[in-house]
């Protein structure tokens, strides 16, 4: 099959898998709501960069070589989950401020392309994409960058539309106490997806 005929139902592919909740759409959703759309550009642009080049890992045997040593599997998987806790943590303290006293600040762009590298969701979905025949019959290197532009452009949308709905909820949510509950549920859900981790 042609790469023009395989585009199709591996976009599908990864806009199911980036789109579904995760450690990305919560915590956007979340800075949408806690800074506004605006202010969480740069963790927008590093997502969707950071995801690519996890994609173009994928495409270029990564999975393979995460396959030979459990040892490293097992090890970024830890560090997932310490560092999404964390994050859940700082949500969870946002929550119990009031709106004006909230001393955090939007994920820089660097941070959240690092924060890629141990997203156990965009190496599952990277990884199943890479192996599941949506090859358009290129090179390693054409098929990585393949991978990285459709994994990037979509990738864009999704972060775009989570960090749209957290600042639409920031304008609804007139009341500290609406705020404050929100808050605190994004930041359960991001403790959570640490324990899928090691599902």
């Amino acid at each position: 099959m042609s790469a023009d005929a395989q585009l199709a139902p591996l976009a599908a592919f990864v806009f199911a898998g980036l789109f579904s909740p995760g450690p990305n759409v919560v915590m956007l959703a979340a800075s949408g709501a806690r800074f506004g759309v605006r202010a969480t550009v740069p963790h927008i642009l590093g997502v969707a960069g950071g995801v690519g080049a996890i994609a173009a890992a994928a495409g270029l045997g990564v999975g393979a070589a995460l396959a030979a040593a459990p040892w490293l599997a097992a090890g970024l998987k830890a560090i997932a989950a310490l560092w999404i806790l964390r994050l859940a943590w700082s949500m969870a303290a946002a929550a119990r401020r009031p709106r004006g006293a909230d001393a955090g600040r939007p994920m820089t762009l660097a941070e959240a392309a690092l924060f890629q590298w141990v997203n156990p969701k965009v190496w599952a979905v990277a990884l199943a994409a890479a192996a599941a025949g949506f090859a358009g019959g290129g090179g390693p290197a054409a098929e990585a960058a393949r991978l990285a532009l459709v994994f990037s452009g979509l990738n864009l949308l999704v972060c775009v539309f989570w960090t749209s709905a957290g600042g639409l909820l920031r304008r609804l949510m007139a009341s500290e106490r609406a705020h404050r509950r929100f808050m605190t549920a994004l930041s359960a859900l991001m403790a959570a997806s640490a324990a899928l981790i090691f599902v």
